[in-house]
C-alpha cells in the first residue's frame, strides 16, 4: 500500500472515530468533551496534511530548482 493511500485511510479513520465519539459523548450529555474531542481530530489530520503540504513544496521546490 502506498503511503498516499496509507494517509487517506488514516484520515477516514480519524474521522469515523471522531465522529463516533462526538456523537457518543454528546448523547451522554458531555457537550464540552465532544467538542474537544472534535478540536483534537481537527488537529490531527491537519498535521498529516501539513506534512504532506510540507513534501509537495520541497519537491516543487526540488524540481524547479529554487533554493
Amino acid at each position: 500500500m502506498t503511503p498516499e493511500i496509507r494517509a487517506v485511510l488514516q484520515i477516514a479513520g480519524i474521522g469515523f472515530l471522531v465522529a463516533f465519539l462526538h456523537t457518543a459523548l454528546r448523547q451522554s450529555g458531555k457537550e464540552e468533551f465532544a467538542q474537544w474531542m472534535t478540536l483534537v481530530g481537527f488537529v490531527t489530520v491537519f498535521m498529516i496534511v501539513l506534512s504532506y503540504v510540507d513534501r509537495l513544496y520541497g519537491e516543487i521546490q526540488r524540481v524547479f530548482l529554487i533554493q
